[in-house]
């Protein structure tokens, strides 16, 4: 059973304004939880689009959001091709660009991923080494794991996991991979522990948990498909729309967090010019701080802890 908790569902969801007759695009549909939210608040005139590319996700929301099938698009697409996608959905356009009234993403991994033992997303469940969002694709840990080199390894971990023992934990794959393939989850949690001091591993998170996550973010591209896509959703939003970004860890936000950044009005002082210029933008911020779980919400679902909202709304 597909059993995901919708993290900042009505927070994420209000920040995109919701029209009655407007385009939405729920770029990470998951649970459908959010789906169901922004979908439940639209019209007869109301449209919205959903992609995921995960198949179990798509073949689970089709039954939850059955009362809305007739408004709602379902695409099996990695939310890279957003633009694609919209540019082939019938929405209006203007000057060649697709354009829609709100753009929501929820990064990350769901839950029903993390649970399913054979998907290899997890440390706490041995399965053999996978870890691919879309089980079409070609690249997987297992690959990663036994092939790269230890000097690419060792960047993945120290990039994407920020993870301080990189190197040491890099070195003890390629030994072991010299021995026998590595093959499954198992394995690689014990071979990473190895390579982490005792005493560090006796606190903090599950030693594994910032190897797994930067392994899983090398299987998907998942910082490169986000940097795309927002630039994407910014193109496609119409004056007044809003992109809604929900992210899990550091790096995720801080893409967010600049892409929005670069799109916001300028002010610059030329040298030996006494006043300031201000160069117009294409988006404003909604709230300057991003936006946080609740006590309620993380006693009620603690895999939230990390989550952070970012609104932003096209001029």
């Amino acid at each position: 059973m597909f059993h995901h908790i919708t993290v900042l569902k009505t927070e994420a969801v209000e920040g995109l304004a919701i029209k009655p007759d407007g385009i939405y695009v729920d770029c990470t549909l998951g649970g459908g939880g959010h789906s169901e939210q922004i979908v439940s608040r639209l019209g007869a005139g109301g449209r919205l689009i959903v992609l995921d590319q995960d198949e179990w996700a798509l073949e689970n929301a089709r039954k939850r959001l059955a009362d809305y099938i007739n408004q709602i698009t379902f695409v099996k697409t990695n939310f890279r091709e957003l633009e694609q996608v919209l540019c082939g959905a019938d929405v209006p356009m203007a000057d060649g660009v697709p354009q829609v009234d709100g753009i929501l993403f929820d990064l990350g991994v769901s839950s029903p991923q993390l649970d399913e033992a054979d998907r290899g997303f997890s440390y706490n469940h041995d399965a053999p080494l996978d870890m691919r969002m879309d089980r079409q694709g070609e690249l997987t840990a297992h690959i990663i794991v036994n092939e790269w080199e230890e000097q690419e390894l060792s960047r993945i971990l120290h990039n994407y996991g920020e993870e301080r023992f990189a190197r040491k934990i890099a070195r003890g794959i390629v030994q072991a991979r010299a021995r026998s393939p590595i093959t499954t989850t198992g394995e690689l949690v014990e071979i990473i522990k190895a390579g982490i001091p005792a005493a560090t591993r006796r606190s903090g998170p599950h030693p594994a948990k910032r190897s797994f996550q930067a392994l899983r973010i090398a299987v998907n591209d998942e910082l490169g498909a986000e940097e795309e896509a927002l630039k994407q959703a910014v193109r496609c939003l119409k004056p007044g729309g809003r992109v809604a970004v929900i992210t899990f860890h550091s790096l995720e936000d801080r893409i967010c967090k600049h892409t929005f950044a670069s799109y916001l009005e300028r002010r610059t002082s030329p040298p030996d010019f006494p006043v300031y210029i201000s160069e117009p933008g294409t988006l404003k911020l909604v709230g300057r701080k991003p936006i946080v779980p609740s006590e309620e919400e993380l006693e009620a679902n603690p895999r939230a802890r990390s989550a952070k909202l970012r609104v932003a709304e096209k001029l």
